[in-house]
Order: C-alpha cells, then sequence, then structure tokens
C-alpha cells in the first residue's frame, strides 16, 4: 500500500511539473532593471508568477550573445512562450516562431509576421498627450522639452502626443525635441541625454519629458544637479508667467541653490511610475522634482498574454493597448501629489474621456 501511494504521489508531482507553464523573457537592450520599459515587462512577468504559478526565465542580450541565441535556446527548451521585450526583438522572434509553430511567442512594440506571435502594441501617443496637457499647465515659462531615444516612429508618437497635450493646455507654449541617436545605443547613453537636457534649459525649458530607455537616467540626473532655472539666466525672449509651487515646501538644498528669481525645474518620467526618482532629498513631504510618468503598462500586456497562455487561449496577431485597455496612463502618488492640483485632474481626465470616446484625435508623427 506505502509503494502504492508513493506511486501515486509521484506521477502526481509530475503531472503538475508537465503542466507547470514555463515562460522566457527575451529582454531588450539596457536589460530588466532599466527602472522603465524592460522593468515594466519584468514585473508582469514576476506577478504571473507569483499568482499564476508559472515558471519564467530571463535572458538578456549582449554583444556576444545577440537576441536570437537567447530567443532560439527557449525554444530549444520547449519553452511554451517566449516574449520578445521590445521592436529590436521582432526578427529573432518571428524567426524562431516559424521554427517552432508548435510554440507561442510575444512580441512587444512591434508586429510580426507569424501566426504563433501575439504582438503587443500600445497607444503611446494618448498618454504621452495627458502628460503634456499637465506639462503645459505647469511650465512657468511657457518653454518644455522633449529627449526621446533612437529616432524612429515608435518615439515620434511619444513626442507627437506631448506636444499635442502642451498645446492643448496652452496654445502659445513652445516645445523643443532632440533624440540620443539613431542606433539602439541611444538608448543607453545617459551622457548624450545629459547633455541635451542641458541644451533643453539653455532654450529656457522648465520640464522634460524623457522617452529615451535608460539614457533618461541623465535627464534625471541633471535635473538632480540643475533643480530650477534662474530668471538671470533666461534666454531672449522667455520670462516667467506663472509660479505654481511657490507654497509647495522645498528641501535646504534647493533654497541654497536657488535664491533669488526662480522656478523649479521638472523631469517626467516614462514607461515605468518614476515620480520617486525626483524625490531628491528622500522627503515626499518637500517638492518633488518628478511632475509625473507616462505609464506604459507593459506590465499589464506581459501578465494577460501569459494569463491567456496558461488558460490555454493563447491567440496570435496584433493586441493593441491604449486608455480604454488601460495599457496607457500618468501617475499620480504620494511623490507628486502635492503638484498637480484636483483642478488639473480634472481637467486631465476630462481630456482622457475625450481620447477614448474619439472626440480628441492623438496625432502619431
Amino acid at each position: 500500500m506505502r509503494n502504492m501511494i508513493m506511486l501515486a504521489l509521484a506521477v502526481t508531482t509530475s503531472l503538475a511539473a508537465a503542466q507547470t507553464v514555463r515562460v522566457g523573457m527575451a529582454y531588450d537592450t539596457g536589460g530588466k532593471a532599466d527602472k522603465s520599459f524592460n522593468q515594466s515587462a519584468y514585473e508582469g512577468a514576476s506577478r504571473a508568477a507569483k499568482q499564476l504559478g508559472i515558471q519564467t526565465k530571463d535572458f538578456e542580450p549582449s554583444s556576444a550573445v545577440p537576441n536570437i541565441q537567447g530567443v532560439r535556446a527557449f525554444a530549444k527548451d520547449g519553452t511554451k512562450l517566449t516574449i520578445g521585450v521590445g521592436f529590436a526583438n521582432n526578427e529573432s522572434v518571428t524567426t524562431v516562431a516559424k521554427e517552432n509553430p508548435n510554440l507561442y511567442f510575444g512580441l512587444i512594440d512591434d508586429v510580426s509576421a507569424a501566426k504563433n506571435v501575439a504582438s503587443l502594441v500600445f497607444n503611446e501617443e494618448q498618454g504621452s498627450y495627458l502628460v503634456g496637457y499637465l506639462a503645459g499647465m505647469n511650465s512657468s515659462t511657457g518653454v518644455v522639452g522633449f529627449v526621446g531615444g533612437m529616432d524612429i516612429p515608435l518615439i515620434h508618437k511619444f513626442e507627437a502626443g506631448y506636444t499635442a497635450g502642451v498645446k492643448a493646455a496652452n496654445p502659445k507654449a513652445r516645445v523643443f525635441a532632440q533624440y540620443v541617436g539613431t542606433t539602439p545605443a541611444a538608448w543607453n547613453n545617459p551622457a548624450k541625454a545629459r547633455d541635451i537636457a542641458s541644451s533643453l534649459k539653455a532654450r529656457g525649458a522648465d520640464i522634460i519629458f524623457a522617452a529615451a530607455g535608460g539614457s533618461g537616467s541623465g535627464v534625471v540626473d541633471y535635473v538632480r544637479q540643475t533643480q530650477c532655472l534662474k530668471a538671470a539666466q533666461l534666454p531672449s525672449g522667455v520670462k516667467f508667467s506663472s509660479d505654481n509651487f511657490k507654497n509647495v515646501a522645498k528641501s535646504a538644498g534647493y533654497k541654497t541653490a536657488c535664491t533669488g528669481e526662480t522656478r523649479p525645474m521638472f523631469f517626467i518620467g516614462v514607461d515605468s511610475n518614476q515620480n520617486y526618482l525626483g524625490d531628491f532629498d528622500k522627503n515626499p513631504g518637500t517638492l518633488n522634482h518628478g511632475l509625473t510618468s507616462m505609464l506604459k503598462r507593459v506590465d499589464n500586456a506581459v501578465y494577460a498574454l501569459i494569463r491567456d497562455v496558461k488558460a490555454g487561449k493563447f491567440k496570435g496577431g496584433e493586441r493593441r493597448f491604449g486608455l480604454k485597455e488601460g495599457g496607457v496612463g500618468y501617475a499620480v502618488d504620494e511623490y507628486n501629489r502635492s503638484l498637480i492640483s484636483s483642478e488639473q485632474v480634472l481637467k486631465v481626465e476630462a481630456a482622457k474621456v475625450q481620447i477614448m470616446s474619439g472626440a480628441i484625435k492623438v496625432p502619431t508623427k
């Protein structure tokens, strides 16, 4: 009898192991700890592992081991679902998916021609419009900036939506945009992004939206060092026209660095909620330099795809995530709540409703 029980337990354990869904995550340049796009995908997979009981394995590309080797290794191991994070994985995912029609694949930020690939794409312009609207309402100079990573159509959607939102809130505002580069290295060059932030400030920009992957840390670092704009250093034709943050408590460091006629400088985060990065003095009670973040819910998309595979409901083809689907948005939390008034939130929410209804059509380029 004891042997029969042990055999039954062994069979049950074996069946459970066989039924466990294994998911391979092939990340883009910057890796899963980039505090942005990749990390959001990682968080979605981690949530699925905890809540759905699936197993995950990660692959982070390098110059020595390109994306396709990682994707192919997952397939060779019989991994049921492999997700390529970022458009740079399209060729790798599509090639390996066609080689393995019995397996499932996901691709984020691009559309694959392979039938067994679920292509997860986003309406980045919609979320960018909302953070642009906030920038337009809060800029003290009427000049704001945009730092893009790689100069490609995907990031042009961020720029176009942001610019439209800024102009909707303040038709007289000016938006200056610059890109880090034209190759994938643009996602991981914070020094160049920092230089761009400096040039934007020199033109009078007090709020800078960085859609630049790992390079965005350079913008955050520049704002950390600079903290404010000084009236005496504003370029010709630019002057302070508002002081929305006059009554927000400032850190001792800010008061020391920003004496005289000054206004705070802010960044806008991207993909993940990066508001906390603007808490330079580690005190949420003082002025935060992250105005808000454009949320691109890659985590939700990854989780939804894994859930479908787990439930036996995988479907290939394009899946789009916009405001209606909870795929994009903006962040308000303990770090920036004192920066954004309830009246401003109501205006942004009204714009959000109009976008979802089609009354506002956000440009993509």
